[in-house]
């Protein structure tokens, strides 16, 4: 009988409080150590917040609307994710490591757990939020598909784990307000997937003014459409086709499944969604953050 693989349905471990896969606890101390530079930007998201999709607008940026040149290696390999460890691969702080300047570097850390590095180098950081209720939803779907995470159980189940903090990254509450304190004093990006949803080209603009770059309007135009939802759906550079269905069976829920705002209304009982409400004005109250559930 084959020995179960430690990589699939990993428990969660807290490190510093905050629940954290298995896997990610024993490459800790080396993500601690990571040494940040100046010119590197960090891409910092909770899970399914848009994260491959805002990786994706700035490698476009960076390679001037050059399609080709993003297509040439899979977007983890691109934009590394620092804290993770994954079988047969180098682990993130190696490629890091090993990339040339500038890099970009994708995260899933609360603002407390990153290395002290990236806050005295004062690199450039671009945070992108979502509102809880699809968070919760699409993160869900991405328990079930995703089996480095642990069994996700029933949804009902799974949204008492959301709400109470106990899923991988720890509490999104937490995640977003500790991001958002920290964009007062360090040079942070602050953007919410529903703008984005409801107007790219101007949060691209967002985008481009914060790096200090500029592009023609034909880049610009290359950049909307080739980060588009459809056309990231059907790439397998950013659709994580690539990944072995062991840990990522897209037969289950597809890795870009739907990307909309609003879709925690088809999920969502009436009772669980009074339940959320009070919950989240709870856990939201005294914070200048303002979500939106649809647009």
């Amino acid at each position: 009988m084959a020995e179960p693989n430690p990589f699939l349905r990993q428990k969660l471990v807290p490190i510093r409080g905050v629940p954290m896969l298995d896997s990610l606890v024993e490459n800790w101390p080396a993500v601690e150590a990571v040494q940040a530079r100046p010119d590197d930007l960090l891409i910092a998201t909770y899970p399914k917040a848009g994260t491959t999709w805002i990786s994706e607008i700035v490698e476009m940026i960076y390679h001037n609307g050059d399609v080709e040149k993003c297509r040439r290696d899979a977007i983890h390999v691109r934009v590394p994710f620092m804290e993770m460890i994954f079988p047969g691969h180098p682990t993130g702080v190696q490629q890091l490591e090993a990339m040339k300047p500038p890099r970009l570097i994708k995260t899933h850390l609360p603002a407390q757990l990153l290395p002290k590095s990236f806050w005295e180098t004062y690199c450039k950081i671009i945070y992108v939020a979502r509102n809880a209720k699809d968070e919760a939803v699409s993160y869900f779907h991405f328990y079930q598909m995703a089996k480095v995470h642990p069994e996700p159980g029933t949804w009902q189940e799974y949204l008492e784990s959301f709400m109470s903090g106990d899923v991988a990254f720890g509490s999104w509450y937490d995640h977003v307000k500790g991001w958002w304190e920290k964009a007062k004093e360090h040079r942070i990006l602050y953007l919410f997937y529903e703008d984005m949803k409801e107007d790219p080209r101007r949060e691209v603009l967002k985008v481009l003014r914060f790096l200090e770059r500029d592009v023609s309007d034909d880049v610009l135009e290359k950049i909307l459409h080739h980060t588009s939802f459809q056309e990231m759906k059907d790439n397998p550079m950013v659709n994580y086709g690539v990944v072995p269905s062991k840990f990522m069976d897209q037969s289950v829920s597809a890795f870009m499944r739907k990307g909309i705002a609003g879709d925690w209304k088809n999920l969502f009982t009436v009772a669980q969604n009074e339940r959320f409400n009070e919950d989240y004005e709870r856990k939201m109250a005294g914070c200048t953050l303002r979500f939106r559930t649809e647009i």
